[in-house]
Formats: C-alpha cells, structure tokens, sequence
C-alpha cells in the first residue's frame, strides 16, 4: 500500500460502482494488487514539482490582479460600468468549472500533458487578453485564461501527496499554501503598481516570459504518472455539462446578485433555478456513474469533509478579507491603488515570515492544536478590524493585518494534512479538485454575503443616524453652525443646502464606517466557531507529535 493509505485513519477504498455501464475503466478494484512502495523522489521531481507551483501562482495571481485597475480597463476598452465587472466575473466561472475536472483529465492525460497543455494555453490566452480590442473579446480570452488556469492549481495539490513521503508533506503544505494565500494578497498590490508604472496591458504580458518557462521545464522534467487513455472513451459528458451549469450559473449568482438586486432580477431567478436543477441532477449522475468526473464518495471520509468545511471557511476570510479592506480604504478614505496595495503588503509580509514558523510548530505538535491557534488568530486579527474609524490608516491596520497575515500558514498546513493526507493516493488527483473548489466557493459565497450585509447594514446605521440628526440635537446644531461660518459669506438658503449636504456625507461615510465593523465582526464568529468542529478531526495513524522529526 502507499505511505498515503498506511497514514490513513479513515480510509475510504475506492470502489468501482456497480451498474450496467460495461464501457466504464476500473481505475481500482478492490482485489486489485497492492500499489508500489513510495518510489524514490529524485532531483529532477523537485525541480518539476517547484515549476508547477510557480505555475499554480500565476494562474491564482491572475484572479486577482486585474482589481485595482479596472477603471483603467473600462476606458480603454470602451465598455460600460456593468460590462466591466465581467472582466473578472468571466475568469472566476471558468476558473471554479475546470477546478474539479482537472484531477479526471489529469488522470486520463497524465500529471506532465495536462499542466504542460494548461500552462501553454494560459500564456497564450494571457497575451490575447492584452490585445483584446473590446469588451466582448476580453470577457471571452479571461474565461479561457481562467478555464486553463484552473487546472493547474489543484493539480500541485494532488503531487503533494501523491509523490513525496510523508515526512516532507508538512513543509510542502506550507509552501503551496503560501502561494496560495500570497497570490491574492499580492493581486491588487501587483496590478496597481503595474497599471501605474506602465499600462493595463501589461497585467497580462508578464505572465508570457514566467508561462513559457513553466511550460518549457514541466514538459522536460515532469514525470510523475503515466496517461490513462481509456478514461477518455467513457468520458461522462452529460455530467461535465450538468457540472459545468451548476457551478457557472452558481458563480453568476453569486458575483452578479448584489448589483442585479438578487431574486428581483428574472437573470438571476433563471440562473438559480437552472443551478438548483442541475446541482441536482448532476449528484444523481456522478452516484451512479461508474467512472464519474469527480469523486463524491471522497466526502464519505470525516477528515476530508471537515477539511473541505475548513477550507471553505479559510476562502470566506482570505478573500473577504482582501475585498473589505481595500474597499473601505477607496470609499471612506479615497486612497489610490497603490496606496491601498501598501497597506495590504503588510498581511503578506507577515505571512511570508510565518512560514517557517508553521513548518516546525507543524512537524512539532498536535495538527489539531496547530489549526486552533490559526483559526484563534486569523479571528483575533479579524476581530480587531471590528474597531475601526474613519481615520484609520496604515498604523491602525497595521496590527490586524499582521496577526491575520501570520495566522494563515497555521490555517492551511494542517487543513491541507487533514484534507488530502489521510486519503488513498488513487483519490488524490480528484479529492484535490473538490478541496480547491471549497475554498474557491467558500470566497464567492463570502463575497456575496459581504455585499449583502453591507448594503442591509448600510440602509440600518444611515436610518439610525438619520433618526438621531435633529435641531434638538446640539451636536448637529453646533456642526452646522460651524460649517456655516466657513462657507465664506453664502448666508441664507444656499449656505444652509451647502452645510446639509456637508452633514449628509458625513453621516454617509460614518454609516459606512459602522457596516464595514459590523461585518468584521461576523467574519471573526465564523472563525472563533470553526475551532468547535477541530476536535472532530482524527489524527492519521504515524503522525507523531510532541517532536520534531
């Protein structure tokens, strides 16, 4: 057996289930012979699997980096406010639908074809973004930037665990959960400066120098499986449509439902029920299919579903976290891109230095205690956002984005470990994808909700102000007397419109200022609960704690 199925506490035998489709390729019986003992990891595997990573990288980097310079976008391709938005909602589709096929095409093509194919057709497609000529051919070159992109992400996840021995696994957690996580702290940081110092265009154009490289040194050093061809002939097309209808029309939803004004939109009640209908129809399949394109039966193992919940909450704080900030930065304090990018390098900075941190403590201590203090952290550092003003700046943000930068690499070791460690290699390449699909779905419903809680919550403080802005009050009287001194002799009517507007805004930002502290604090409760369901988490047999080893 795999190092992978004898560290198993739970482990699930992947059975071929039985039904009339003769044409269906066994991929493992249960009588089948034992795998081979864990083959030696060679210098050439290292330096294949450290390419792929810069890869994954790239393709999570692209999600992001297109966020702070959209206005610049819009005006040089002629679109409209509610085109523009599509420049990311398009990637993002794409994306979350190739994610969880690419362990069955992975399979089928084997690890070196598909990431070399995907890093191929992401540079490719990276350039035609650049020399989109309108809005309609951009929209169309980042979803297949994204389509392309997202295979390369869970597939680094996978060789984790599949290719190197345990004792290796935990430091290697760290580091593709720190590309992980970097990648969209950096996206905006990166995008602003590039859009400032040259031109949108070149949001793309870096990525064809790094992308043929990537796809140049897996191709020559990547061997880590052979393709599985006969995956190809029984295919469950049907399937991968039903999929692909679920997930694209759930991810419209979910981006496009606050500016549509949700179920009052006939687009949106469409997309749902068409989501709905599917998501049904498609588990149906995938449970009865012999050779389905994903795996469900993988959530039958405890610490893999736990671990799916884990990282699906880790993509509702990083991402949250990474939207909010720069939101509240650009609306109540107007800061410019790369104003905002500084105050964001903080979080990035602090989770670089922590990585070491996490590697040692990981290899030293109970993973369970590890993920307690990342999810007590990463909460904490949320948390102290909850007592913000109109006034903070980078000091003032400086100790939650450090504490929430820290606690990352301590979130993603051991969700990675609890996850993916404890399955049998056969199930590795598709229970990645469900893994990385969580935390993906995880940032978009986070996303949603943040939208939601802030337009609710914005209409309750401005009403709630409003009620209080009376001639009774001797604050307001004092403000407008104030303001109507400094407004250089416009006495009468206009002096007093001017003043009012002077309190509306006001009031506006402060009602803003009080949403985005109250959805700070929600995104701390789902952290400070998560650590309730940790001791439901089974430590794998042959992990040894209170050493490091």
């Amino acid at each position: 057996m795999t190092s992978a199925a004898n560290a198993t506490d739970l482990a699930v035998t992947d059975e071929t289930p039985a039904n009339d489709n003769r044409d269906a390729v066994p991929a493992e019986k249960p009588g089948a012979p034992a795998a081979p003992a864990q083959r030696e990891v060679t210098t050439r595997d290292w330096i294949g699997f450290f390419v792929m990573v810069v890869g994954m990288f790239m393709a999570i980097l692209d999600i992001q980096i297109v966020s702070s310079s959209l206005n610049e976008i819009q005006a040089g391709l002629a679109a409209s406010a509610d085109e523009i938005s599509w420049v990311q909602t398009s990637y993002l589709i794409a994306e979350v639908v190739m994610i969880p096929l690419s362990g069955y095409l992975s399979r089928a093509f084997s690890t070196r074809l598909i990431f070399t194919l995907s890093a191929a057709g992401f540079t490719l497609s990276s350039a035609l973004c650049a020399m989109s000529w309108d809005i309609n051919s951009m929209i169309i070159f980042r979803a297949i930037q994204g389509f392309l992109g997202g295979a390369m992400i869970p597939t680094v996840f996978a060789i984790t665990f599949s290719v190197f021995p345990p004792q290796r696994r935990a430091g290697l957690s760290v580091l593709t959960g720190l590309v992980a996580t970097m990648a969209p702290t950096l996206g905006p940081t990166v995008g602003g400066w590039i859009t400032d110092q040259m031109s949108w265009h070149w949001l793309f154009l870096i990525n064809l120098v790094p992308g043929v490289l990537v796809t140049i040194m897996v191709w020559l050093t990547v061997d880590f499986d052979k393709p599985h061809w006969a995956l190809l002939k029984v295919m469950d097309i049907p399937g991968m449509i039903l999929m692909a209808l679920f997930l694209g029309c759930l991810e419209y939803v979910l981006e496009e439902g606050t500016r549509l004004d949700w179920f009052g939109s006939e687009t949106i009640q469409l997309c749902s029920a068409i989501s709905a209908v599917s998501a049904l129809l498609f588990i149906w399949r995938v449970l009865q299919y012999a050779e389905p394109i994903v795996d469900l039966r993988a959530f039958t193992d405890r610490n893999f579903a736990l671990g799916c919940l884990f990282s699906f909450v880790i993509g509702i704080g990083l991402y949250g976290s990474v939207y909010l900030i720069p939101l509240f930065l650009a609306q109540v304090r107007g800061y410019k891109p790369m104003q905002i990018g500084i105050i964001m390098f903080v979080a990035g900075a602090f989770q670089f230095a922590s990585a070491p941190v996490a590697g040692r403590l990981s290899r030293m201590l109970d993973p369970r205690l590890v993920l307690c203090f990342g999810l007590a952290m990463f909460g904490g550092g949320v948390y102290l956002q909850h007592f913000l003003t109109s006034d903070w700046s980078y000091w003032e943000f400086f100790l939650p984005q450090a504490v929430r930068g820290f606690a990352l690499m301590f979130l993603f070791m051991p969700v990675n470990m609890a996850a993916l460690g404890t399955l049998p290699k056969a199930r590795l390449k598709n229970a990645s994808g469900l893994y990385n699909l969580m935390r993906n779905l995880g940032g978009a419903i986070g996303l949603a909700g943040i939208n939601y809680m802030m337009t609710e919550r914005l209409n309750l403080h401005w009403a709630r102000l409003v009620d209080n802005m009376t001639s009774a009050n001797p604050n307001v009287v004092g403000f407008l007397n104030q303001m109507g001194q400094t407004m250089d002799g416009q006495a009468g009517p206009a002096g007093d419109q001017m003043a009012l507007k002077a309190l509306s805004r006001l009031v506006l930002r402060q009602a803003e200022v009080l949403s985005f502290a109250d959805i700070s604090l929600v995104m701390a409760l789902i952290f400070f609960g998560a650590i309730l369901l940790v001791p439901l988490l089974r430590l794998p047999k042959g992990v040894v704690t209170g050493e490091a080893h």
